[in-house]
């Protein structure tokens, strides 16, 4: 199992300090998700149904007619992988460690591509997988240039897989309201801009001959009646939508300064999350964990993920300590050898 943001429980026994007490900034979800509403009982009691409001309310969203709900996009990441015999994948370092993870297992061979030389790479590679905004750099590519590289791929029979789990509050980025076409796959995820991680509910957005083999595939009931229930209306909730939008970006902003402002410049992000590279991020982590704030630390290359406090005293509790002469000094040598 690889690892991933949000095991605060582990962080709040290895730190002992009790989970109430701890100010997550580790997943990069909207910590003031959509307010969920009083769940009928019926949601409880009957099966998921599959005219109950979800699907309209994704087609409307997500401007596109093509989609399939599934159990997070997660549940599209390991079974695609599954539907083509075995092939060269090519996809990005750093990035969200299930692709190349679930690609690998399926018996593909894999391919650590770079970024800047991408169009070079491309004639080697029968499938590209990009995550757009990237996680957890935030390097966004332009829809253009995606389909430039689709339409290389699929002329030969391969696949674009983009994975728009942090695209929603910029659509003029996204894919998903462009016709179908062959070869082109869009996941989406309700978890991250939402802030319903918990629900497990996503959708893939491809061809219908595609979207019906994982359908086969992934089987009935992939998401519970409640998730469906409680996704359809936050999809639904355009002033909500709007307002979280704007607000998210300002936070964005605002968590960049912050950083940048305590000595520590970020080398990417977006509206929800910003990265900061440096051979110190495993210390700075740990110093950061001794107060109660967890962060999410990437290995390879040393950095971490810092997302958004939520609260005023959110805000303030991660300003003091950055303003901490322990994390301090490693941007000051002076302060260290004081």
């Amino acid at each position: 199992m690889l690892e991933h943001g949000g095991r605060l429980r582990q962080a709040a026994s290895r730190y002992g300090i009790p989970l109430s007490d701890w100010l997550d900034l580790s997943t990069g979800i909207n910590p003031n998700g959509w307010p969920v509403p009083p769940i009928p009982a019926a949601c409880w009691q009957r099966l998921p149904e599959e005219d109950d409001g979800l699907l309209a309310a994704a087609h409307a969203y997500y401007q596109n007619s093509c989609l399939l709900p599934v159990a997070g996009s997660q549940a599209a990441i390991q079974t695609l992988p599954r539907l083509r015999s075995a092939c060269r994948v090519g996809v990005l370092h750093p990035a969200y460690a299930e692709h190349a993870a679930g690609w690998q297992k399926a018996g593909h061979r894999l391919r650590i591509v770079e970024a800047e030389t991408l169009d070079l790479q491309l004639g080697a590679l029968d499938v590209l997988v990009i995550i757009n905004p990237n996680n957890p750099t935030g390097r966004l590519w332009a829809p253009e240039q995606l389909l430039a590289w689709h339409a290389q791929l699929s002329n030969r029979g391969g696949w674009l897989i983009v994975d728009e789990a942090f695209m929603d509050g910029m659509p003029t980025h996204s894919l998903t309201n462009l016709p179908v076409r062959p070869g082109l796959i869009v996941l989406r995820s309700i978890g991250k801009f939402f802030g319903l991680a918990g629900i497990r509910c996503g959708f893939v957005v491809a061809e219908q001959s595609l979207l019906a083999q994982l359908a086969e595939i992934l089987g009935p009931w992939t998401i519970s009646h409640p998730g469906r229930f409680v996704a359809a209306q936050a999809l639904a909730d355009r002033d909500w939508q709007q307002r979280t939008a704007a607000d998210l970006q300002q936070q964005g902003r605002r968590l960049r300064q912050l950083l940048t402002d305590s000595d520590w410049q970020p080398q990417g992000g977006c509206h929800l999350f910003q990265w900061l590279k440096t051979p110190d991020a495993a210390e700075l982590h740990a110093l950061l964990a001794e107060q109660g704030i967890l962060t999410r630390l990437f290995h390879s290359p040393t950095s971490l993920r810092f997302g958004l406090p939520g609260s005023e005293t959110g805000w303030q509790r991660l300003s003091a300590a950055l303003s901490d002469p322990a994390i301090r000094q490693f941007n000051n040598p002076a302060m260290a050898s004081a």
